[in-house]
């Protein structure tokens, strides 16, 4: 348990070498999906004026499907589209290095408090973005945080339209207020 908090920690801190040890270590699988399960009920319940108590298993159940879909998707572009010459990577580490760049979004659970949600959220998902970028960086061998930058944008786009109509079609994304 000490080594998955220490590893936790670092991931908030961005050090690199947490994600490049989790890369290696094909059994921190289950706690990099451990800290996405863990963020998004921290998620949840920082929403849950909005959310209600569906919201938090749904938000659950979203972010695993996106956990996946991000990691494959940054694995295809980054890896097969845009590597650098000494790019070698496979799904597996991307899993573990994305779901341990999700450590900042623990903090969402302070959304809680009334009139800082918005700032909480805003704040939890830029950390959380730069995070993905050291880990996308480490993961795929780049020496360019830029391009990390590139690949994680356009990653986390096809992400957001793949979820944004598969919360059209489902009627999820058209309640009406």
């Amino acid at each position: 348990m000490t080594t998955f908090i220490d590893r936790l920690i670092r991931a908030a801190k961005l050090q690199p070498g947490v994600y490049e040890e989790v890369e290696a270590d094909k059994s921190a699988t289950n706690q990099a999906m451990g800290i996405v399960i863990l963020a998004s009920i921290a998620a949840g319940i920082g929403s849950i004026e909005k959310g209600g108590g569906f919201g938090i298993l749904a938000g659950t159940v979203i972010s695993l499907i996106g956990w996946f879909v991000w990691a494959y998707i940054t694995f295809l572009i980054g890896a097969k589209l845009l590597p650098e010459p000494q790019t070698e990577s496979n799904v597996g580490e991307l899993l573990r290095t994305i779901g341990f760049a999700s450590s900042p979004g623990l903090l969402r659970i302070f959304g809680v408090i009334p009139g800082l949600t918005g700032l909480i959220f805003f704040i939890t998902s830029l950390w959380m973005l730069a995070a993905m970028v050291v880990a996308v960086r480490q993961a795929l061998d780049y020496t360019s945080t830029l391009r990390a930058v590139g690949v994680c944008i356009i990653g986390w786009l096809i992400q957001a339209l793949l979820i944004g109509a598969l919360l059209f079609f489902t009627g999820s994304g058209s309640r009406s207020i």
